[in-house]
């Protein structure tokens, strides 16, 4: 991927979500970016969001540089935890509140996955963050890189 192209976008929910992950994906392409939608494709108050979570963490994992990823649940807690197992994967969650946390979370932390909580958050509120966290880079500085490396080597 060249140093200027847009990562992929990957999406995923569980019911909790649904709705506003089908909003913010359209959102997300309106700003110009390649999204791929990995579930959940229908709604069912009976699924769970660990399948949904691992094949994104898996994704991003495997490619860091070509994708990143928004994922929603109700506290977007849980779909952090089950993303975050993956090597390389950092997501954070916003449930609403300060947006300097999102600023920060991509400028110090390049956090390449954000979890978002659905039931804490309006859609212009989601809009408004995942709009933030696309357009924020990371700064690059050395003590952020060091420590994304200390994490990454679990040292």
């Amino acid at each position: 991927m060249k140093k200027d192209s847009k990562p992929t976008i990957l999406f995923a929910t569980d019911h909790a979500g649904f709705e506003m992950k089908n909003q913010l994906l359209e959102y997300v392409k309106e700003l110009g970016y390649e999204t791929e939608d990995m579930g959940a494709h229908t709604f069912d108050t009976n699924d769970d969001y660990p399948g949904f979570m691992a094949p994104v963490g898996f994704k991003v994992s495997s490619d860091p540089e070509k994708y990143k990823a928004i994922i929603l649940g109700g506290s977007g807690q849980g779909e952090a935890i089950v993303t975050n197992r993956f090597p390389g994967v950092r997501a954070v969650v916003y449930y609403g509140g300060n947006l300097e946390i999102i600023t920060l979370s991509r400028e110090h932390n390049d956090a390449n996955v954000l979890s978002l909580g659905a039931r804490f958050l309006t859609l212009d509120a989601a809009k408004e963050a995942v709009k933030l966290w696309l357009e924020t880079t990371f700064s690059g500085e050395e003590r952020h890189a060091r420590r994304i490396s200390k994490i990454d080597s679990k040292n």
